[in-house]
């Protein structure tokens, strides 16, 4: 397949890229607020789902199982975050948020105002086509 090199994808791209790069600085900044990093607010997003192992959290975000063992223990070292067995295989731990890290999580979520602010001016029928369309480019429709 030939990269596409019109003006007109060069500029979407340039503007996913833009908004990436601010959703990322927000993000951190708001992780720092809360004295996280931004890979421990995004595990503690992921766990105020719902718990899951090691595995799938490092599958999700998409790094080592080691890197998120050493994440989640300074998740847990702070209340946020406590392991314990899967109740369908109680050979697996499971990581999951405590009522204080729901709450930082939730606090977190409430912070991050830069996609939420302008999404709210588009119509509900402007952001399921936006949502739509992002489906569709990820592979997820």
């Amino acid at each position: 397949m030939v990269p596409r090199t019109d003006p007109l994808t060069l500029e979407v791209v340039e503007l996913i890229g833009t908004v990436v790069a601010r959703y990322h600085e927000e993000y951190e900044e708001a992780a720092a607020e809360h004295s996280l990093t931004g890979a421990q607010a995004r595990v503690l997003g992921l766990l105020s789902h719902e718990p899951m192992p090691m595995r799938r959290i490092a599958q999700r975000l998409k790094c080592e199982p080691s890197n998120v063992t050493g994440i989640v223990d300074r998740l847990e070292a702070r209340g946020l975050v406590e392991r314990r067995p899967d109740p369908a295989d109680r050979r697996v731990k499971l990581a999951a948020p405590t009522d204080e890290g729901r709450g930082t999580a939730a606090r977190l979520r409430d912070s991050l105002h830069f996609a939420r602010e302008p999404l709210a001016g588009l119509s509900e029928a402007e952001r399921t086509s936006l949502r739509d369309l992002l489906r569709r480019m990820l592979g997820t429709d």
